[in-house]
This record gives structure tokens, sequence and C-alpha cells, in this order.
């Protein structure tokens, strides 16, 4: 490439960025409908390379896909509801026990004097609320019914994306093929190679993190359910969802279970154990079977770099930032592979007459 051409590519990537910038509230949907059409994608074509026509496979899997999504809104909504209004009642049995249990042994062991006052001022602004406090569902339709602009544009977006879903899975391939033609021939093998490697980070990270994540979600719950704990559902959910982050999910978890269960048993420490068991369980399946089993080593993400990439994406641009963040830190990852080993082959890099890097090594 001469300047002017890398100067013109330059300028073209940062307008294109600006305008996904700008455009960041419009593209939603359409960014939910691609998700949606690279996941269904490896489901279409194996239907269709066992005979079926492309749109009736895309027709099949809309079907299932939709059917799924359907389920988990009638099953999970009123489950979640539930458990946040038992969580919201529960609140002041928190408060007691942090303050007859917690306070006075951080006091007595560590010599701290926790400001009372603020906490007796956060307690008695839940007591003042949380009974007027509606059902999640509730609230939500609430809020959206409260505004016919926010109701339209809900409506609107719950259109739209299964519309766009199915022209992507009916056109995904086609689409890949066109943008492929498109490439300049002096850079089709590297972009092509390295959007290779990016599907197959992409696919580790959102076809099988994902399946670990549900996993460990239902794992965590259903163990903490068999050890009786009130809100087993809405802990072993959350930790199995924050699972992303190495660890983060069995610390979290553990924790908040366990807090949970000294409050509902009025302080029994014996009952910490089978707590403590269904998260050692859920580590050692994990580790043995889920992971190794649907994710594999594909994304190869050090835990630090995950952490900097959930914040960063949140940092940048909020909520969809944050699920945004690691998949695109895994494409980015597969890019600075790439530069680092032109980088190793470069004579910036090496002596004059020496190898390329890796040469001879055995």
């Amino acid at each position: 490439m001469t300047d002017a051409q890398k100067w013109l590519a330059l300028v073209g990537a940062v307008g294109a960025a600006w305008l996904l910038y700008l455009l960041g509230p419009v593209l939603t949907p359409f960014l939910a409908a691609g998700l949606l059409a690279y996941l269904g994608d490896p489901l279409v074509d194996r239907l269709e390379a066992r005979g079926a026509p492309r749109t009736a496979g895309v027709v099949i899997v809309f079907a299932v896909l939709a059917a799924v999504f359907l389920l988990l809104l009638l099953l999970l909504v009123p489950l979640l509801d539930d458990q946040i209004q038992t969580l919201v009642h529960q609140l002041p049995a928190y408060f007691r026990w942090v303050e007859g249990t917690v306070l006075p042994w951080l006091s007595a062991h560590l010599g701290l004097r926790p400001d009372w006052s603020a906490l007796d001022s956060l307690r008695d602004s839940i007591r003042e609320h949380w009974q007027a406090a509606g059902g999640v569902a509730a609230g939500v339709v609430r809020s959206v019914s409260s505004s016919g602009l926010a109701l339209m544009g809900w409506a609107a977006n719950l259109v739209l994306i299964p519309v766009v879903t199915f022209y992507l899975l009916r056109d995904w391939d086609r689409l890949v093929a066109g943008i492929r033609a498109l490439l300049p021939r002096p850079w089709e093998p590297t972009v092509a190679r390295l959007a290779r490697e990016s599907d197959e980070v992409l696919a580790g990270f959102l076809r099988g993190q994902l399946l670990v994540m549900v996993s460990l979600g239902l794992i965590y719950a259903t163990g903490l359910w068999l050890t009786g704990l009130d809100l087993a559902f809405l802990i072993g959910l959350l930790a199995g969802l924050v699972n992303f982050v190495p660890y983060l999910g069995f610390i979290l978890g553990i924790v908040l279970a366990g807090v949970a269960m000294l409050v509902q048993t009025g302080g029994d420490v014996l009952a910490l154990l089978p707590v403590a068991g269904v998260f050692l369980v859920g580590q050692v399946l994990e580790g043995t079977v889920l992971t190794p089993m649907l994710v594999g080593d594909r994304v190869g993400l050090h835990p630090v770099a995950v952490i900097f990439a959930v914040l960063a994406g949140g940092q940048l641009f909020g909520f969809v930032g944050v699920l945004l963040g690691l998949p695109a830190a895994a494409v980015i990852a597969v890019f600075l592979r790439h530069a680092r080993q032109r980088y190793l082959d470069s004579d910036l890099y090496r002596q004059p007459g020496e190898g390329q890097a890796g040469e001879g090594e055995g």
C-alpha cells in the first residue's frame, strides 16, 4: 500500500467507527438480530448439508429460537419476580444480622468503629419504602406503559429483531461471500485467515461460554434449592451468569449464598457446609467437563484481560459494552497475535542475517 492508501484506509476506519457510535441507539435491534443469526447459522448449514432447502432450514431454526425464547420468558420472569420479592421481604433480617453479628465482630476483633448512623439511615429508608415495591414484571410494564413513545419503541424492536434475524439467517452465507469477494486480492488470504480465526474464537465464547454459564447457573440454582435456601434461584443464576470472569461467579455466589443461609438459619454455621459443597461441585464440573467440552482453549484470554475488557466496554458503551466487551477483546487478541508474529518476522526485531522467528526451534 502507498502512504496515501494507508491514510485513506485509516480515515475510512475512523469514520466508520464514529458513524457506528452515532448510530448506536438505532443499531441495537440489528446487533441483537446479528447475534441471533450468528448463533443460528451453523444449525441452518447442517440442515442444508442434509438436503433441506436454505429457507426451510431457516424456518426450522427460527421457530426453535422463538420457542426457546418464549419458554425462558414464561419460566424465568415469574420466578425471578418471586425471588426478588422474597429478597425485598428479607432485607430487614439482613440488616438485623449485620447490626447484631457483623458490626460487633468488626469492633471486637479488628478494632473498627463502623458508622452506625449511616447504617441506621439506610435501614430506615428501606423499611419505609420496601412495602411499596411492586413486582419486577409489573414495574417494567408500568414504566413502559407510562410513555407512549417508549411503548412504540419497544414494539418496533420486538417486531424488527425477528424480521431482521430471519433475513440475515437466510442470506448469511451470501453476505459473507459478497464481503469476501469485495476484498482487495492482495489482502484476501490474510483477511480470510484472520476472519476464520476470529470466528473460532467467537464461536468458542458465544456458543461455548454461554452454554457453560447457563449450565453452571442451573447447577448452582438446583444445588442451593436442595439445601433449602430461599434465594436459591436468584443467587445461582447470578453466579452462573457472571462466570465469564474467571472465579468471579464462584466467589460472588458462595459469599452471597453463605450470607443468605446464615440469615435464614439464624447463624447456623453448619448450614454453610452444603452451600460450600454445591459451589465446589460446580467448580469441579466446570473445570473437568463443561469448559473442556463446550469451550476448550479457543478463547485463550488471560483473566486480567477479561476483567479489563468488561470494565472498558462498560465505561465506553454502557451495558451493551459490557455484553460486547469480551467478544471484542477475543477478536482483538487474534489480531494482536497476528501483529506479534509480523513483528517477530520483521527487520525491526531480527538482527541482520538472522532467520525468521521460530526457525530452527524444535
